[in-house]
């Protein structure tokens, strides 16, 4: 049962850019968004893990939602992040989402109450029948604490509603088995295995490092699409250390701390995710300056 994919390339997890008093700076959020479509992002993933979707109030989520919708113009997709470990928060924020014009949902498993893998297929049909726009199922263990597994999936891929799956799992052989199983779209969520993902025939990556670097990662994939996957390769291995640099604290504390020190002063995250160490700072520091994207 296949289905075309959302988008296919390179998706930025995007980042929500602050004031120095903590609310949104939805200028900058615009100033953004452009600067990722200018540079080849595929598709803008808005209020996700990266944007701090856990420390913004429903308002601000739906904003934020609404601006990336109405500023992108169609110029890309936008997916929304709606996941919750409420079921019907997570069919709430959808339902909104799909009326603001999301052409998708990002939607995170159950976390700290976590659930059975029984109890997702519960959560995930729920939310299917309550909203027709094409989910992305979002699988980070290292976040949640838990793990959809591959046959999991497989059998979510029945709802017409499930699209795809974002595996930001370090477990990748279990990725190989749900390749085996179902030809779901896959996306990488760790951008150390784009490539790996591409070669069991993923759509792509949603990537923290695009916000640094979009150009960089939309080569990648496009390299990858278009039969040259010598090219991609060597991106791959060349961005290396830059996407590990941006995982030295928890995320997204480097990739805004990353951002700031190349001026487009996105602000500081939200409490309780707070500041990185100074000797942590001068490392990434140097990581930007060898990638030439700070002086």
């Amino acid at each position: 049962m296949s289905k075309p994919a959302i988008f296919t390339g390179a998706g930025v997890a995007l980042v929500t850019p602050m004031h120095p008093d903590g609310s949104i700076n939805f200028e900058k959020y615009r100033e953004l968004i452009d600067f990722q479509i200018e540079n080849g992002t595929d598709a803008i993933i808005a209020v996700g893990t990266t944007g701090e979707a856990s420390t913004l109030d429903n308002d601000e989520h739906l904003e934020a939602i609404r601006v990336a919708v109405e500023h992108t113009k169609g110029r890309v997709p936008v997916i929304a992040g709606t996941g919750s470990n409420n079921t019907r928060q997570a069919i709430y924020m959808s339902t909104r989402s799909k009326e603001l014009g999301a052409d998708g949902l990002l939607l995170v498993t159950p976390y700290y109450n976590k659930t059975s893998q029984r109890g997702l297929i519960a959560h995930y049909t729920a939310i299917a029948k309550a909203v027709d726009l094409p989910m992305i199922l979002y699988n980070v263990p290292t976040r949640t604490g838990l793990n959809l597994k591959p046959e999991t999936v497989a059998e979510l891929y029945k709802l017409p509603q499930i699209n795809a799956v974002k595996q930001a799992s370090s477990n990748f052989s279990e990725t190989t088995i749900l390749a085996s199983l179902c030809d779901i779209p896959i996306y990488s969520g760790n951008d150390d295995l784009i490539v790996p993902t591409l070669a069991l025939g993923g759509k792509g990556v949603i990537s923290v490092l695009s916000n640094v670097a979009p150009r960089a990662v939309h080569d990648l994939c496009a390299s990858w699409f278009a039969g040259n996957t010598e090219e991609s390769l060597k991106l791959q291995l060349q961005y290396l250390d830059l996407a590990n640099a941006l995982f030295t604290d928890v995320n997204p504390i480097p990739v805004k701390e990353a951002l700031n020190m190349m001026g487009f002063e996105v602000g500081q995250c939200r409490l309780p995710l707070y500041d990185m160490e100074p000797a942590a700072k001068e490392k990434l520091r140097a990581v930007l300056q060898r990638y030439d994207l700070i002086k």
